[in-house]
């Protein structure tokens, strides 16, 4: 008997043994590493790849902490799916959710931050940077979605001649003396 050419035969369904497959992943990554990714199939080498995207994110020192209260319901639902493998822990799965969310509202904060003209990402001001602000005698109006630095030999004084305002939607780092000398231009 033969089959009619619009005939597809049917392909064998993965198995996806996600807590097998998690278990496994630093093993997996740490032998991908730097090398091409080839995607079976069968599916498996996607979740390996959406693994390895995950340890391209800034980790520890990179990140800031934040504080969020939840229901019970909530984190026992949390618990859950980190139970099952979906998340490797809690911080994982609600940094993806915030990440989703962060997608899904992308054109509102690109919009923003051109009509706001935020720079976008990391600005770091050296002491070099504001002394020759200062011999020119300019002053900067910082204006940072994301992380804005001023470095640790900077003295409170260079910071107050060169720097007028100070707006940061995220992460502002400064000397304990520069963040005090400048409390009254931060927004």
């Amino acid at each position: 008997m033969t089959t009619p050419a619009w005939a597809v035969p049917e392909a064998p369904s993965p198995n996806f043994d996600v807590p097998q497959i998690a278990a496994n992943r630093r093993k997996a990554l740490t032998q991908c590493k730097n090398q091409p990714i080839n995607i079976p199939l069968d599916g498996k080498g996607m979740f390996l790849m959406i693994q390895k995207i995950e340890v391209l994110r800034p980790k520890g020192g990179e990140t800031e902490k934040i504080t969020i209260n939840l229901g019970p319901v909530d984190l026992g639902q949390i618990d859950l799916l980190v139970e099952e493998g979906f998340y490797s822990n809690r911080t994982d799965l609600i940094r993806t959710a915030i990440r989703n969310q962060l997608a899904t509202h992308s054109q509102v904060v690109n919009e923003t931050v051109t009509r706001r003209a935020l720079v976008l990402g990391m600005q770091h001001f050296s002491k070099r940077d504001l002394e020759a602000a200062r011999e020119a005698g300019e002053r900067f109006d910082i204006q940072v979605l994301g992380l804005a630095s001023i470095a640790a030999d900077v003295s409170a004084e260079l910071a107050l001649d060169t720097i007028a305002s100070i707006v940061v939607l995220g992460a502002f780092h400064a000397s304990p003396a520069v963040k005090a000398a400048l409390a009254g231009r931060i927004a």
